[in-house]
């Protein structure tokens, strides 16, 4: 198991950094704390999860162990994949999952795209009894919705051009620009908006 990368970080983008080990350039999809604690050229180090899946092997990022193994516990639940489960993790930190499953939160985690009402109650049994291994307390108070003038897709993009280094003023701004897609075709992902956000910002 590669339980940690530390190394020059060489490349980071919208949901993956490339982190240079001894000369072998490794690509690591992060979440989206972790991916805003990197910048390319200088040190960076992540904890990570191997995870292979049809023989593809893909490594998975995270600020602390708690993460990662937040992110482990998320891949027991039936249906969540890891792709999910970084989704999940990239909104929602330990301790405000550790609330949103404490306090029966659906709507919460149904916010975070992928997560149906089916999935987030298999989330909220499958969970319950399990979390406490985390040895995170809830964080009294800590919102886990984004409210309903705030939509979720729009925190993840926002979050994750401020971690590739761009201002918030910036990142409000490419937010704007990519609006009328998701009006157009609201089945579109994350990363399509990032790369069309990330477009507007190069332009």
């Amino acid at each position: 198991m590669i339980a940690h990368l530390t190394g020059t970080v060489t490349a980071v983008r919208p949901t993956s950094a490339v982190i240079d080990v001894g000369g072998l350039g490794l690509e690591v999809a992060c979440t989206a704390r972790a991916l805003s604690r990197l910048r390319p050229g200088e040190p960076g180090h992540v904890e990570t999860s191997l995870q292979v899946r049809q023989e593809v092997f893909t490594l998975f990022g995270f600020v602390d162990p708690t993460e990662r193994e937040a992110f482990e516990m998320l891949l027991g639940v039936n249906s969540v994949g890891p792709k999910l489960a970084l989704a999940i993790l990239s909104l929602l930190e330990p301790a405000t999952l550790v609330t949103a499953i404490r306090t029966e939160d659906i709507h919460g985690l149904t916010r975070v795209p992928g997560v149906g009402k089916k999935s987030a109650e298999r989330i909220l049994v499958e969970l319950k009894d399990k979390i406490v291994r985390l040895g995170v307390e809830p964080e009294p108070g800590t919102p886990v919705s984004t409210g309903p003038d705030r939509p979720l897709w729009r925190e993840q993009v926002s979050s994750g051009l401020q971690g590739l280094g761009w201002s918030a003023k910036d990142a409000e701004a490419a937010c704007d620009t990519v609006e009328p897609l998701v009006a157009e075709d609201a089945s579109l992902g994350v990363a399509q908006l990032m790369r069309a956000a990330l477009q507007s910002l190069a332009k």
